[in-house]
């Protein structure tokens, strides 16, 4: 038995615990400091949570951050970060604080940062801002792949890439977190794994957007009915895309056609928040429109990540290499109405 200490009790975070609990390890979910409300509900309901709107198992420790003592931090196997991806600095500052190296770091955090003009993965600023309190070398991996908290919360099959350098590294948080239901892969390709798990956002929703893209002639009763022509060849443009930008950004190209890249857009493309966000985009709202009178509330990732590299993008990349990616960037960023090119 393994001791793991998830901290972020949105949703991915929380429903990671489940496989963590089943495979009988000592789970401890711990919300951000805040996230105080979420931690009082689930405690109050005998660990059922309010956002997955399923039952954790009751051997998950539910606590809030002000009760994550000095006890606790002692002898993890496996720290999970769940935070958003803004919540990096906070969770690197305070990991800093008992961080040991014997202690497995992995990433549930999705997304890139420009840092000193370069593009880099959440895993490489963790490990900066780590470096900074004088934690060298600390092992941080990632987890990719097309797995909705939802699902995993409610045990349906799935699988992800755990993505490390170091081989053993993932090989042993694997055997920590695989269950029946929840298979892991393993990969040294952590850049690879880390853009396109980040990317897909973005271009999930351009696949949201493709109704509204199908046709600038037909009706929406058509456009509705026919428009899977438009969103299959929006996949394969996205993927296409992927596999060039993680050779630019000097991961293995074909990372793009694995779990991380076409299963997670996939998945990512049915359903969820930045596919819904493309859809109001592809119908003619502007991103500041559709984010007010539609989901004002709500984070949207793909929209976050364009406004954290899309400045570069737009300033060192050529549209004619990635069209989509430029077009979603500029009608996000510059808060224009999205347009296609198809020639």
């Amino acid at each position: 038995m393994s001791k793991v200490v998830i901290i972020g009790a949105g949703a991915m975070g929380s429903a990671f615990a489940v496989p963590c609990a089943d495979n009988s390890n000592e789970v401890y979910l711990v919300g951000s400091y805040l996230e105080d409300k979420v931690i009082e509900e689930i405690n109050s309901n005998k660990n059922f949570h309010p956002i997955l709107e399923c039952q954790l198992p009751e051997t998950v420790k539910v606590i809030k951050f002000s009760e994550f003592d000095e006890e606790i931090k002692k002898n993890i196997d496996l720290i999970v970060v769940g935070v958003s991806s803004k919540g990096i600095e906070w969770i690197g500052e305070e990991l800093s604080k008992f961080y040991n190296h014997s202690t497995n770091i992995l990433l549930l955090t999705k997304g890139l940062a420009v840092i000193d003009n370069n593009f880099e993965t959440l895993a490489e600023k963790l490990n900066k801002i780590l470096e900074k309190k004088n934690i060298k070398s600390a092992k941080i991996s990632a987890v990719g792949g097309p797995c909705l908290a939802s699902g995993l919360a409610n045990r349906i099959n799935s699988s992800v890439v755990l993505a490390n350098e170091n081989l053993d590294i993932v090989k042993k948080i694997g055997s920590i977190i695989s269950t029946k239901y929840y298979s892991t892969e393993y990969s040294d390709d952590l850049m690879g794994v880390e853009v396109c798990a980040a990317t897909k956002n973005i271009y999930s929703m351009l696949i949201g957007a493709s109704e509204g893209l199908s046709s600038e002639n037909q009706n929406d009763e058509i456009k509705n009915k026919y428009y899977l022509n438009t969103a299959a060849s929006l996949v394969y443009k996205a993927v296409l895309e992927m596999k060039n930008l993680t050779k630019k950004l000097n991961g293995k190209p074909d990372t793009a056609y694995g779990l991380a890249g076409l299963g997670d857009l996939h998945v990512s493309s049915a359903g969820g928040r930045n596919s819904k966000m493309g859809f109001y985009l592809g119908i003619g709202h502007t991103f500041k429109d559709a984010k007010a009178k539609f989901m004002k509330e709500i984070t949207v990732e793909g929209a976050d990540l364009a406004f954290a590299i899309g400045p570069k993008i737009l300033k060192e990349f050529d549209k004619k290499e990635f069209p989509l990616l430029l077009s979603m960037i500029e009608c996000i960023c510059n808060n224009e109405k999205l347009k296609i090119d198809w020639k």
